[in-house]
Formats: structure tokens, C-alpha cells, sequence
């Protein structure tokens, strides 16, 4: 519990962005912090345990993306702490789940954990276990895709 409290807030903030209209945040953080608690043995150095949460859902749900069919993102998952309530709020972060949901799962991965979770490059690297230069480049396409959903009309986010 004293590694998991000082990274409650950017575990919390990662889940809940990385699994809008998948499952609840909360599921994942609990079942990911029980499987932390499980292979705590494994953790090789406490400065890490923050990453170590990360790979732990990061695979938790690609086993349950696996096993569940897609489902519908709604409103009701934004965090009204950090949104403005107002309906044009609401309304362009569910477009932006909605056209992250679009993007392909490692460069989804990337944004969140660089843009959202204030994950380096180097960081993102070693969780992603890819280099740098690759997590550069899902990065930069990632924003461009992101750029070109949100600014052109899409039958993609029309459409959900």
C-alpha cells in the first residue's frame, strides 16, 4: 500500500482513459492492483511499480479485449472532475474516446501514457518493449489520426 498510494491518481487517471466504454475503470484498477499483489515477488525494483500496474492492465485488458465483444461507449463513464459538465464538453471528450477507440492499440497506448499519464518516451519504450524511435513514430501518427478524425467530417464518429 505505500507504493500504490503516492500512484493512485495517474494509475486512476490512465485507467480510466485507456478503458472508456470497455469496462469500468474501477474493475481494472482492482483487478490489476490484485494481480500486483500477486506477483509482487516478481517486481525486480519499487521505483518501477507504477510501470509494473501499467503492464499488468495493459495485458489484463488485451485478454479481456479478446474475450468481450466491443461495446458502446457512453457518457456516463467521464470523470466529472476533470470535464466541464457542460453538454459541448461532454460531447467533444466523447468524440475523442470515440476517435481513440479508432486509432490501432499501441498508438492508443502511447497517447494515453504520454499525453494523459505523463509517461517519457524512454518509458513508454520499455512498457511498449519497443524502442524509442517506435514509440516516437506511433506517437506522431497517432496525432495525425487523431487531428484528421477530429477536424473532418468521419463517418467513423458519426456513425458510434
Amino acid at each position: 500500500m505505500n507504493l500504490f498510494q503516492p500512484v493512485h491518481a495517474r494509475f486512476e487517471r490512465f485507467c480510466k482513459a485507456r478503458v472508456y466504454g470497455e469496462m469500468d475503470f474501477r474493475d481494472l484498477m482492482q483487478e490489476s492492483v490484485s494481480v500486483a499483489y500477486e506477483k509482487f515477488d516478481t517486481l525486480k525494483d519499487k521505483k518501477a511499480f507504477l510501470h509494473f500496474l501499467f503492464g499488468i492492465s495493459i495485458r489484463i485488458l488485451a485478454n479481456s479485449n479478446r474475450k468481450m465483444s466491443e461495446e458502446r461507449w457512453s457518457v456516463e463513464h467521464i470523470d466529472s472532475q476533470l470535464i466541464d459538465n457542460t453538454a459541448e464538453k461532454q460531447l467533444e471528450v466523447e468524440d475523442l474516446y470515440k476517435a481513440l477507440k479508432v486509432l490501432p492499440e499501441q498508438q492508443r497506448e502511447a497517447l494515453i501514457l504520454f499525453e494523459i499519464s505523463g509517461f517519457s518516451i524512454k518509458e513508454i519504450a520499455e512498457l511498449q518493449e519497443s524502442g524509442e524511435s517506435a514509440v516516437k513514430q506511433r506517437l506522431l501518427r497517432g496525432r495525425q489520426q487523431l487531428t484528421q478524425l477530429l477536424t473532418e467530417p468521419s463517418t467513423v464518429l458519426m456513425d458510434e
